[in-house]
């Protein structure tokens, strides 16, 4: 039961703030990187601007009109916004349990091998690639290394979240070790291998924050394409309006077709669930 409470609560906590950030995201730079829904974007804010306008006797439509199309599209580029930031929203989640689990502990170094009498405690943070240290049982591995001297079983299940301990020991592929996993049985002598901010479980962390990934050519191709038929649907809208406002000077009478309704045709033929 606690469980699920805590699941609900984590859950709350995630809406809650893509929810603040579907809103951050409506910087109109950030709206550019996907065209498709930028284009949505600067309609919303024309239509926005249209029913302002006719709220001082400017009316492109009726105001209730222009209003309800106002909304819908606001609403659209919103949601698309929301659903963004659940994506990454949960990758930040993760990278955050991860970064609960990394503690700052003491390390015992030693000069060299052959002074493993001669034990100084530092912070984890302050060691150096190439350093050694030793590490007993029940001890938490301060740094990632590579095992020198002795073998002993290692608890890695907060890294790879495997329950069974591992056995590490100097010589061949089972040396090396990760930081922030803890020493079972025996003593060993470490070297590290990375420096502060370099390790692995650092590596990881900034892996699921989202660093930035290069596109694949499917995702350029689709993207060049949804950017073409985007300009082909704008050409066609406002071919629309100027053929409109032909025949209706010709007829002798007012352009039937406004702006507002065209916006809404645009957005109703752009590919914007594709996008």
């Amino acid at each position: 039961m606690s469980q699920n409470n805590t699941r609900s609560l984590k859950d709350t906590a995630l809406v809650s703030r893509a929810i603040g950030d579907s809103f951050k995201k409506l910087d109109p730079r950030l709206q550019a990187e996907n065209p498709v829904m930028f284009l949505v974007f600067v309609s919303a804010v024309l239509t926005t601007l249209l029913w302002i306008a006719s709220l001082f006797g400017i009316q492109d439509a009726p105001s209730g009109y222009t209003f309800a199309i106002a909304v819908i599209l606001w609403f659209t580029v919103l949601f698309a916004n929301f659903a963004e930031a659940i994506a990454e929203g949960r990758g930040k989640a993760q990278a955050d349990a991860l970064r609960s689990s990394r503690k700052d502990v003491e390390a015992r170094t030693i000069p060299s091998l052959a002074q493993r009498d001669r034990v100084t405690v530092v912070p984890s943070a302050t060691l150096k690639k190439g350093q050694f240290m030793l590490v007993t049982a029940g001890e938490q591995i301060p740094a990632d290394g590579e095992v020198v001297v002795g073998a002993a079983t290692v608890d890695e299940s907060a890294i790879t979240g495997e329950s069974a301990p591992v056995i590490r020991e100097a010589g061949g592929d089972r040396s090396a070790v990760t930081g922030d996993t803890t020493v079972l049985s025996d003593e060993i002598v470490i070297r590290v291998t990375s420096e502060a901010g370099e390790s692995f479980l650092d590596k990881m962390i900034s892996m699921v924050e989202g660093a930035a990934r290069k596109k694949t050519p499917n995702e350029i191709a689709l993207e060049i394409f949804l950017i073409a038929l985007s300009i082909i649907f704008i050409l066609v809208t406002l071919s629309l309006y100027t053929f409109s406002s032909f025949s209706a000077a010709a007829s002798g009478i007012e352009n039937p077709t406004s702006v507002t309704t065209l916006v809404a045709l645009l957005v109703c033929l752009a590919p914007t669930t594709i996008g």
